[in-house]
């Protein structure tokens, strides 16, 4: 059964999808409790077959999530800064191998590691006020939870250089032309809209949505000629899982298959 560890975030199933929301007043931040939470429910949705999606948002209807508590990091503590990076990059590249369809629903501010929270997810919707930064080296800081690497490559080095090293911030529309989130919707809708692509997930077969999304992975790094190899060997590798049978027989016979994620 899935629990959260933490009242930090709140852990709701519905079907096959798994809805995971950000509680922590005033404005979602991230600390050492809820980063150990979310590394650890990561840990149980691995383990759970019957779930197949995953929705991250944030309570309430100002913050997705704005990042850490810069409190923590005011006494210029090298040790605890350590230790908060060392939360921040277990935990979001837990999220980033999560075996299902990770979906970001951005209800609001997302800023630092609260976007970086949104980059580790494959898919991102956010509502037309949402705003979003990767603003640390405005404090002197830098982005330790993957968003130097993940933005890059999601946006392009140009606009993650306008936002990290300019500290520039963008809105949704803005989001949505470069690349950063796959689409906008009006407030109160990302939650509903994520929950709808979800259920589009759970029509695909779970063994072949996690070999997919591991090839697409690989893209970022590697030969590319090693991958087209590495594609094929999982092509082949899926005449020996249940749900290649019963995707194929089930098209052939006109009707819907039953997914055994086997």
């Amino acid at each position: 059964m899935l629990a959260s560890p933490t009242s930090k975030l709140k852990l709701t199933v519905e079907g096959a999808t798994a809805i995971l929301t950000i509680d922590n007043p005033a404005a979602n931040v991230w600390d050492e409790e809820s980063l150990s939470g979310l590394e650890a429910i990561m840990g149980q949705l691995n383990g759970n077959r019957d779930i197949y999606a995953l929705i991250v948002t944030g309570a309430g209807e100002k913050f997705f999530s704005a990042g850490a508590d810069l409190k923590v990091f005011a006494d210029g503590d090298k040790a605890r800064a350590r230790s908060m990076a060392q939360h921040f990059g277990r935990a979001f590249e837990a999220l980033a191998s999560y075996r299902g369809v990770s979906i970001a629903a951005i209800n609001g501010y997302a800023m630092g590691g609260g976007l970086e929270c949104a980059l580790a997810c494959d898919l991102r919707i956010a509502e037309r006020h949402a705003q979003m930064a990767l603003p640390e080296a405005t404090v002197g800081l830098l982005p330790c939870g993957g968003g130097t690497q993940n933005l890059s490559w999601v946006v392009g080095e140009g606009w993650a250089k306008r936002m990290i090293l300019c500290g520039e911030r963008v809105d949704a529309e803005t989001a949505e032309r470069i690349g950063l989130v796959e689409a906008v919707v009006e407030k109160g809708e990302a939650l509903a809209t994520a929950q709808a692509w979800a259920g589009n997930v759970g029509k695909q077969s779970p063994v072949a949505v996690s070999a997919c999304k591991g090839l697409i992975m690989r893209a970022r790094k590697g030969p590319l000629a090693e991958s087209y190899a590495h594609e094929r060997e999982a092509f082949v590798d899926l005449f020996s899982t249940e749900d290649q049978r019963e995707g194929v027989n089930a098209f052939l016979e006109k009707r819907s298959p039953q997914w055994r994620n086997a």
